[in-house]
């Protein structure tokens, strides 16, 4: 079978590797589409895993199941999750998944942009998902994505009628956006530099842009809400001076959360009594876990998210190069798929 294995950032080969034998509680997984993460066209964060089969959104159909498994059967379309928790540990039973070790140490063989997965009998159990007969394989890769950003606006607190700012709108800032107007935010603000995304942010619902090449953001913030600035903030690039332009734009009371990490030896200076007399929130929100998948399987079943409104690019298996470069420049695309032929 074929992959696409990361040997560098500008490294990105096609090999062929023999398919995954399957135990008696795993299931083997043909892929049908499989999404490129834009957090893992962050050079530090994906070379130290180096050398890796890249891609962990994959959808696909079950192949073949071991002798034990039988709530999947050969055929079923399904979204696979990368990572899957016990559900006994202490971690996973106050929801804490991705802090479980067993979270930590599960994967899916060899990887996402892989003819063929292997899916081991605990990520079979507790984080697979059979697709809904109106969800394309396409909308099944955004389970993953979405279910980040469901976990992210969770633990921000966001509240119905809420001012929400969004700084970075690529894919997982479209996401932020669609899952925040659903979940009754009043007003979404949207900031970025690129126009391309500013005008799709506008497209998908956007109440207001701001295209921080032509104003500052705080002042693009004031502007747009009258000065009343933002309940919930949400941080999308990795970058340290990002979080704090985030901190400067939330208002009393309010949470910034801080999507994605900042780049290796990156710091903030924080006034800690400006926190603290502004009872303000900083929070941060890695991956996600089942709870958050069924929540994001939940809102893409209903259509607030599909593969229509987010999905811009589509490779084959051979061209997955050229989609981690169109990911990485983060120009006018938004979601890269690499898609299998049937």
């Amino acid at each position: 079978m074929k992959v696409a294995r990361l040997y560098s950032f500008g490294d990105i080969r096609i090999e062929e590797m023999p398919v995954p034998e399957v135990g008696p509680g795993d299931a083997l997984v043909r892929t049908r589409a499989s999404g490129i993460c834009s957090g893992d066209v962050m050079p530090w964060y994906i070379e130290k895993k180096a050398p890796l089969v890249l891609g962990h959104e994959p959808a696909g159909d079950i192949a073949e199941v071991g002798r034990d498994v039988s709530s999947f059967r050969r055929g079923d379309r399904v979204f696979v999750h990368h990572h899957a928790p016990c559900l006994k540990c202490p971690f996973c039973l106050r929801g804490d998944h991705v802090q479980c070790s067993t979270w930590k140490t599960s994967r899916i063989v060899p990887g996402g942009v892989s003819e063929y997965i292997l899916v081991p009998a605990v990520n079979l159990q507790n984080d697979t998902l059979k697709l809904d007969p109106g969800m394309s394989y396409e909308d099944g890769t955004l389970i993953e994505p979405a279910a980040c950003v469901v976990k992210g606006l969770r633990r921000a607190r966001m509240v119905r009628g809420d001012t929400v700012l969004i700084i970075g709108m690529g894919v997982m800032g479209m996401l932020n956006l669609l899952i925040a107007k659903a979940y009754g935010a009043g007003s979404v603000i949207c900031a970025d530099r690129v126009p391309f995304r500013l005008n799709r942010a506008a497209e998908l619902g956007a109440d207001a842009v701001i295209d921080v090449s032509k104003e500052p953001l705080r002042e693009g913030l004031a502007r747009a809400t009258g000065g009343s600035m933002a309940g919930t903030v949400i941080v999308g690039p990795n970058s340290a001076e990002a979080m704090q332009q985030g901190i400067d734009c939330v208002r009393p009371g309010g949470s910034v959360l801080f999507f994605t990490p900042a780049k290796p030896g990156e710091g903030l200076q924080l006034d800690p009594n400006h926190l603290y007399f502004n009872d303000l929130s900083l929070i941060s929100s890695y991956s996600c876990g089942p709870t958050d998948t069924a929540e994001a399987f939940r809102l893409i079943a209903g259509r607030v998210v599909t593969a229509q409104q987010v999905v811009t690019h589509r490779f084959p298996i051979q061209r997955t190069a050229e989609a981690f470069r169109l990911t990485a420049a983060a120009g006018e695309s938004l979601k890269s798929l690499i898609v299998f032929e049937p």
